[in-house]
């Protein structure tokens, strides 16, 4: 499969969708015949421009129906429990909020809907030499109202993030057997102080990846979520690391990983050990 037909593999796709920031590669695209709904943080004419001298096709970029405004999507779309499914590739990890994300795509969600996500791997990115997020970090976010990213967020993105071979995403062919010498940093402390300003002093918001995760570590971090009763979603179905990327798809009823907390924990350590650079 490719890797939109391990997205749109667990969900019924003839049912009514809503994708949300697709910018210029949509999963699910409207020309394609999909019942679906886009929502993004900017119109089409300002994702247009955003992505002009990017040198992708602009003209996948979808009409949006659904202009992010920094509230909750049941507000915005006025469509709660009315889709059969959800679609977000590269979001949730930009989420200030995590959580109040799960349970923004819950509320939309009708009887039986399906969130299908594709995740950044946080091995074989530029996430790769980042702390895997803990769940101390997402409760702490979702309680306190996160609407931004902390200054410690984007210093820590901008000191740390990796390219290997010139590359942001690898596979773990391209990365097996090299050493830690091979990446090299991004950004530098001076780019870390300008984001940090920017957050401190005028509130910007900054495109970064706010949590980084394994697989395993990402499957715990859901289910833990779910038992101490944070979010009502869980895991549905898994898809392991393919490229750069996983796959995960959340219900109510979704049973869950299938493994107990030890197991998850101990496969999240084999994850990074075996990818040790």
């Amino acid at each position: 499969m490719d890797r939109k037909a391990r997205i749109l593999a667990p969900l019924d796709a003839r049912g009514r969708g809503l994708e949300i920031g697709p910018s210029h590669n949509p999963v699910a695209p409207k020309r394609a015949g999909y019942a679906v709904d886009i929502l993004d943080h900017a119109d089409r004419a300002a994702l247009v421009e955003k992505y002009r001298d990017h040198g992708v096709d602009l003209d996948a970029i979808e009409e949006v129906d659904f202009v992010w405004n920094g509230g909750s999507y049941a507000e915005l779309t006025g469509r709660r429990g009315y889709y059969d499914w959800i679609i977000a590739s590269h979001v949730i990890e930009h989420m200030p909020d995590l959580v109040g994300f799960l349970n923004d795509c819950d509320a939309l969600l009708g009887q039986g809907g399906v969130l299908s996500l594709a995740v950044p791997d946080k091995r074989y990115c530029f996430d790769r030499l980042r702390a895997p997020t803990g769940l101390s970090q997402l409760i702490d976010a979702h309680l306190q109202g996160r609407s931004n990213h902390t200054p410690g967020q984007v210093a820590d993105y901008f000191l740390n993030v990796v390219k290997l071979d010139g590359r942001i995403a690898w596979d773990a062919a391209l990365a097996q057997g090299r050493s830690l010498d091979a990446v090299e940093f991004v950004h530098t402390a001076q780019d870390a102080s300008a984001g940090m300003d920017a957050v401190r002093q005028h509130g910007a918001y900054l495109d970064i990846h706010a949590w980084c995760f394994t697989p395993s570590g990402f499957r715990l971090l859901l289910d833990d979520l779910h038992r101490l009763g944070l979010v009502a979603l869980r895991e549905s179905a898994f898809g392991d690391t393919h490229g750069h990327e996983f796959y995960v798809a959340l219900s109510r009823d979704g049973a869950g990983p299938g493994r107990d907390r030890l197991a998850l924990m101990r496969e999240a350590e084999t994850e990074m050990a075996a990818c040790a650079l």
